[in-house]
């Protein structure tokens, strides 16, 4: 990431540091300003203003931002994030570059003095994780790993609703849904660079490789690399949600890939219980996440809809046995919002009171250790 200039600004260090309270005002730079960036996070920090303010923009593309520092209103511009990382006028950075970058822009704010969320998966490699938490720990910064989906409403009522349950007989954690493209392309309109050069693209795939190999092992296959990538991206969300849900379960039973890597089914040993973990990636424009847990008068199930299309309801049901032979089910959308805003909330606070985030380092490397565990054995005939 480090390889080139400052762009522009056109507002002084001292001008900005004078505007704002840090006490009051966070102020944000934003290290990669892609699909997730533009559609989730910009919005959310716009609607907590009164919390943040972003005075500058990382990108790889001088083009992506050009135009968002015009529809943002942002000055400070720049390619190179140690420039960012060096200014004054930030006090935190959001890490939404690509994964493989994730560790390095991470450390680098940590030893610049800077408050972090960086977007799942926090790292690919066991190392990086250990390093970002020896960083952290000899610092007076925040890392928050951006799970959003715990922060949902509907989650923290849920978790509660399992915490009530006398037993649990069965769990389970299920998220089938379609490509990106076919909730984005019909709701979003994203800057993109179509020009981006060759060279740019074959050092993320490089050190993507790289990492792989350091992770899997350099034997490992393009299936089984594919469906550890997919753990990383989308299941680190399910399996980190169980893991708040259920704990940390006592071991992986089994695990296996399919469809190239895109579909896997494993299963956890919860000593009582057994959850049932299973996912996939189609064509079909449809979003089916949720967890449920199964108890023997009392099923818990919390239902996820896709994060691209904001403010989708997060919805909590209780099924229960009502004592006259029948059956109450509770459905509830706790509350409207959405989840990017939750955590973002949260980030604040956990800066301005001093607190650990329940999604730190530490405990993104319980989702490293189930991710490696599922790989091994779905390396095995």
């Amino acid at each position: 990431m480090a390889k080139k200039r400052l762009i522009v600004s056109n507002q002084s260090e001292e001008q900005v540091v004078g505007e704002r309270s840090p006490k009051r005002r966070l102020r944000l730079g934003l290290v990669g300003c892609g699909e997730v960036t533009q559609i989730m996070h910009w919005p959310s920090l716009y609607q907590l203003s009164d919390h943040f303010e972003v005075t500058a923009l990382c990108d790889v593309s001088p083009l992506i931002l050009e135009e968002l520092g015009k529809l943002w209103n942002v000055g400070t511009l720049t390619t190179n994030h140690r420039e960012l990382m060096a200014r004054n006028d930030v006090d935190a950075i959001l890490v939404a570059n690509p994964n493989a970058f994730h560790a390095e822009v991470t450390l680098d704010a940590i030893a610049a003095g800077k408050h972090v969320l960086v977007e799942k998966p926090m790292c690919v490699t066991r190392r990086e994780a250990d390093e970002i938490i020896a960083a952290q720990k000899n610092s007076n910064v925040v890392v928050q790993v951006g799970y959003m989906r715990r922060y949902a409403p509907a989650f923290l009522d849920g978790c509660e609703a399992v915490k009530a349950m006398k037993e649990i007989k069965f769990a389970r954690v299920r998220d089938f849904l379609g490509f990106n493209y076919l909730f984005v392309n019909p709701t979003s309109r994203v800057i993109r660079d179509e020009q981006l050069p060759e060279s740019v693209k074959n050092d993320t795939k490089l050190r993507d490789e790289a990492l792989l190999d350091e992770a899997l092992g350099e034997q490992a296959s393009p299936v089984l690399r594919r469906a550890y990538a997919v753990m990383l991206g989308l299941s680190s969300h399910d399996l980190s949600a169980m893991r708040e849900l259920l704990g940390v379960p006592n071991r992986v039973l089994f695990a296996v890939q399919r469809g190239g890597g895109l579909y896997m089914a494993a299963a956890f040993d919860y000593g009582p219980f057994v959850c049932q973990f299973e996912t996939g990636i189609d064509g079909i424009a449809r979003f089916d996440a949720h967890l449920e847990v199964y108890g023997n008068q009392k099923v818990v199930r919390i239902q996820y809809d896709t994060p691209y299309v904001r403010n989708s309801p997060i919805r909590l049901f209780v099924t229960e046995d009502n004592g006259r032979g029948g059956v109450t089910t509770l459905d509830s959308n706790p509350a409207w919002g959405d989840p990017f805003v939750a955590e973002w909330e949260a980030f604040y606070e956990n800066i301005m009171e001093n607190k650990t985030p329940k999604t730190g380092p530490v405990d993104f490397v319980h989702d490293l250790e189930l991710f490696a565990e599922m790989a091994r054995l779905m390396r095995e005939p």
